[in-house]
């Protein structure tokens, strides 16, 4: 019998199998897929980190850990994962951005500047923000290696002798007073606890949550940049951008790759089977995004070089799940992330090792417990 089951070895789960073996425990992890994959929530090479956190400034101690844990696995793993860039939260001066962003940062001591638009377009030309936009510039934000990064953390797992088992579908657990069963296409799998760390799939699988954790279909567009050098990471910061036109987000030219952008909720399209997730990137697709670039960053509005379409999991407040299954004490589940949490995969990972060791986490995470008063403002807000 295994210590701990984690079902699913993306971003979360394999931050979760690294931390609970280096923990001594025995551990299995079950991937429907490979290490890393493009289903889910975590390909398209490139996630942004920031500490400037305009949601909500609880997040901040977990994110300042977290760029301690990825400096910890760039030097365990080898493999270069953290690109400092400087991060710009972007928005009018009444904007949730701007306003979260600066209160945060002035609640925990950050080093940061306030920028008007004019300002911002002077020092980073690939911008084109109107003079009235106001910014919060971190010198620390940057962006993070997804894909290297998973599989930095499996691959640090099995170093302390995690069983991870690819390609290996679930197809249904049951727990009881001894510990845990898990049905997968390779047979049974006991363990005294279960982790379920499966993004999109974790409706499926613990059908009490599914209402919590909604899928919902995403797309990034890349594009080759008509002045190359003014999108080079030394010269162009990741952004959050707050506009008339939606929620942007997005990197320099990682590579050669291209400008790479994102609008959070996209097309708004919900997803009732993740494993049908259209992913063709469609003519609506890139409209919206080119809207973007066009109206912000139209030396970036060259040529598409490539597109993609991934997956957020979103809670009804856009907070994290990280608890004890509400129903199975034997039961953890990291779910939720509502298209902000790559960043924080060390911490997930450590947070639910801690949780299945019966410890507290070195951090509050009462904002992301499924608490009775939670669920009821979800209800309030008629997001059951």
């Amino acid at each position: 019998m295994h210590d701990v089951i984690v079902i699913g070895a993306g971003g979360m789960g394999s931050a979760t199998l690294y931390h609970l073996a280096s923990s001594g425990c025995n551990v299995l992890g079950l991937e429907q897929f490979g290490i890393p994959h493009a289903y889910g929530s975590s390909h398209g090479s490139t996630r942004i980190i920031r500490l400037a956190y305009a949601e909500g400034s609880e997040y901040v101690p977990l994110v300042r850990s977290a760029y301690r844990y990825w400096q910890e696995l760039e030097e365990m793993s080898g493999r270069k994962l953290l690109h400092i860039t400087g991060g710009l939260d972007i928005g009018l001066e009444t904007s949730w951005n701007v306003q979260g962003s600066r209160r945060s940062c002035l609640l925990h001591g950050l080093e940061f500047e306030e920028l008007d638009g004019r300002e911002v377009n002077r020092r980073f030309p690939g911008y084109r923000l109107p003079h009235s936009m106001r910014a919060v510039y971190q010198r620390r934000g940057g962006y993070l290696l997804s894909e290297t990064a998973i599989a930095a953390h499996a691959e640090m797992a099995r170093r302390r002798g995690a069983e991870i088992l690819l390609e290996t579908k679930v197809l249904g657990w049951e727990s009881g007073a001894r510990g845990v069963r898990v049905r997968s296409e390779r047979g049974t799998h006991e363990a005294k606890r279960l982790v379920i760390t499966a993004g999109a799939w974790t409706g499926g699988l613990a059908m009490s949550l599914r209402r919590f954790c909604r899928p919902e279909r995403q797309v990034m567009l890349w594009t080759e940049p008509f002045g190359r050098s003014e999108f080079e990471p030394e010269r162009f910061p990741v952004f959050v951008l707050d506009a008339p036109l939606g929620l942007f987000y997005g990197f320099p030219n990682h590579e050669s790759e291209g400008f790479k952008i994102g609008k959070f909720h996209h097309l708004r399209q919900g997803v009732d089977d993740p494993g049908k997730l259209d992913r063709t990137c469609r003519p609506e697709d890139e409209r919206v995004l080119r809207e973007g670039i066009a109206e912000y960053f139209p030396r970036a509005n060259g040529p598409r070089t490539k597109a993609a379409a991934c997956m957020f999991t979103n809670s009804p407040d856009g907070d994290f799940i990280l608890d004890r299954h509400p129903s199975h004490d034997r039961v953890f589940v990291a779910a939720g992330f509502s298209g902000h949490g790559f960043k924080f995969c060390g911490v997930v990972g450590k947070v639910m090792a801690e949780l299945c060791l019966g410890r507290d986490p070195p951090w509050d995470i009462r904002r992301f417990r499924l608490t009775p008063e939670r669920m009821d403002r979800w209800r309030a807000a008629g997001g059951l």
